[in-house]
């Protein structure tokens, strides 16, 4: 394990700068601080979701392992070389999503953000998830990543979709379907 803060401010980054875990430092702004810290801000709405009550057990129990992933996938990111996602954690994620998605009606409709909180946070999340994934792609256009962090990125943003869904019927608020048909037809008028 690597040196544990005992003093919470150094002063290094003031200069817009941050350090990365190889010891070498880059800018605030740049593409791999970007992506790892969108993961952190994914693992935070995860965890916002996990505090709602109403997520049932086995939600909690695969968001729990979600949230270990990345921190793994973070680390990866902020140490340029590093492995710590890898092809088992995607197929994790594949074998959690056929399981929670095996109860649910098949979709005849897009479905809108809502469905009560839980499912909210939810929705939230997956779009936090699709963000992170973009900046890991972009990450990965001008420095050579694996490509286990992208696939996992893009599993888990179905997963929380199919997870949204399963808080939108437990909960009883059910799924909030987009009603295509609700426009006149007609010309179009300002």
């Amino acid at each position: 394990m690597g040196n544990r803060l005992s003093k919470i401010y150094t002063r290094t980054g003031d200069d817009g700068s941050t350090g990365l875990g190889d010891g070498s430092r880059t800018g605030k702004d740049s593409l791999r601080v970007s992506a790892y810290g969108t993961v952190d801000e994914l693992n935070s709405t995860i965890g916002m979701l996990l505090a709602i009550e109403g997520v049932t057990d086995a939600v909690r129990e695969a968001l729990i392992q979600v949230q270990h992933d990345l921190f793994d996938l973070g680390g990866e990111l902020c140490i340029p070389g590093m492995a710590m996602v890898h092809d088992s954690d995607v197929d994790r994620l594949e074998n959690t999503l056929d399981q929670f998605n095996e109860g649910l009606p098949p979709l005849k409709e897009f479905i809108l953000p809502g469905g009560g909180m839980a499912a909210a946070c939810g929705h939230l999340a997956r779009t936090v998830c699709r963000r992170a994934e973009r900046e890991v792609v972009a990450l990965g256009r001008e420095e050579t990543l694996r490509a286990q962090p992208q696939h996992y990125l893009n599993r888990l943003s179905d997963l929380l979709f199919v997870i949204s869904r399963v808080l939108a019927r437990s909960s009883g608020h059910g799924e909030v379907l987009w009603q295509h048909q609700r426009r006149h037809k007609g010309p179009a008028t300002e």
